[in-house]
């Protein structure tokens, strides 16, 4: 039976997953830290921090050692792979826009840190997200709640986690503001205590995911037209996986209004452009969508949802369109939903569900 007083905290080398080791180690549990090991950066001298270096594990060895925690490292670089890059580059060669944190959280990291878990007889597992989780004796489910302070709320990227998961998960921080961390961190002499976030994709070089998928597939993406809707051709582009729906700027197109890209064609290598209020939508589909506040949904219910980790949640339904998608009604329509971007429903601070943009 597993040990309820023990945890497995997953260190990423950061100041959040920590002090969420040190608050935990406060609270009475045993902690022992574990990193995945997910990319190897030799070579890349990425501007922006990225996570997964070899600092960042020295870092978390640092940090573990402080606060008198067994910490190991696994080697997952492989199922990283497989599960990660190659489905944020199948994704941009089918002309979505993907979130590889996303798909990491939900096919890698969480399932990962509980095996290891399993492996050393713990109940929990831990992590530093900015997120909160309640347990509801009316439903009887494990429900995933909004960061306290809205800035850093993390509850975006974590809808994908099954009940199983949410059951055995502590999240220390997301009570706190960030500067309480920091803080924290610092009362406790912690190496990262002012250690930059991570930015940008921990694979992607500089943020430019053109070059890491070209030199990815051994190829340059040839140039195609840029059309309206009407099948208009209005200038060429430099290759499709450059441009995401909603982007205005580096079209390099020359007009008296600015175009925006609103979707892509992969098998006609055409990149769809139009007006700024030919953006908006007033509808979507989603599917592998994963519900938390309920089992299934059964009727139609009026939620807020969020269509990018940076938008804000607006008002709308959302019904069971066929078997396996879902159909979101805008109360307003709204502007550039992209394919393979997540759409998460919220119900005030609760997260009900979410899925992938169809």
């Amino acid at each position: 039976m597993a040990n309820e007083k023990k945890v497995i905290v997953a260190m990423s080398g950061g100041v959040d997953s920590s002090v969420a080791a040190c608050l935990l180690k406060n609270q009475g549990y045993f902690c022992h830290g574990v990193t995945l090991k997910l990319y190897d950066e030799k070579d890349d001298d990425n501007s922006q921090k990225a996570c997964c270096t070899d600092e960042d594990i020295e870092d978390a060895r640092k940090v573990a050692s402080s606060l008198g925690m067994p910490y190991d490292v696994y080697d997952f670089k492989a199922d990283f792979k497989g599960e990660v890059i190659d489905r944020f580059v199948k994704g941009y060669l089918n002309g979505e826009t993907p979130n590889p944190c996303i798909d990491c959280n939900r096919y890698i990291k969480f399932s990962q840190i509980l095996k290891a878990a399993d492996k050393f007889d713990a109940k929990y597992i831990s992590t530093g997200h900015y997120a909160c989780i309640e347990y509801d004796k009316s439903s009887g489910r494990y429900l995933l709640k909004k960061g306290k302070y809205d800035l850093k709320d993390q509850s975006y990227v974590l809808y994908s986690l099954s009940q199983e998961k949410l059951s055995r998960l502590l999240l220390p921080v997301g009570e706190l503001k960030k500067e309480d961390v920091r803080l924290i961190a610092e009362e406790y002499g912690f190496i990262n205590s002012a250690k930059p976030d991570s930015q940008d994709i921990c694979f992607v070089k500089n943020g430019d995911y053109v070059s890491f998928i070209e030199n990815y597939c051994g190829k340059k993406f040839p140039e195609g037209n840029f059309v309206e809707r009407s099948g208009k051709i209005i200038a060429r582009h430099k290759g499709i996986i450059g441009y995401t729906v909603g982007q205005r700027k580096g079209l390099g197109i020359a007009s008296t209004e600015p175009y925006f890209v609103l979707e892509k064609n992969v098998e006609r290598n055409e990149v769809i452009i139009g007006r700024a209020e030919e953006q908006y939508q007033k509808t979507i589909l989603v599917d592998d969508v994963n519900w938390i506040a309920f089992e299934k949904l059964t009727s139609p219910i009026k939620t807020a949802v969020k269509i990018r980790y940076r938008h804000k949640e607006v008002p709308a339904t959302v019904s069971q369109f066929d078997e396996n998608r879902i159909l979101v009604e805008f109360d307003e329509p709204q502007r550039a939903p992209a394919k393979g971007q997540a759409a998460v429903f919220y119900d005030g601070e609760y997260v009900v569900g979410g899925g992938k943009i169809l």
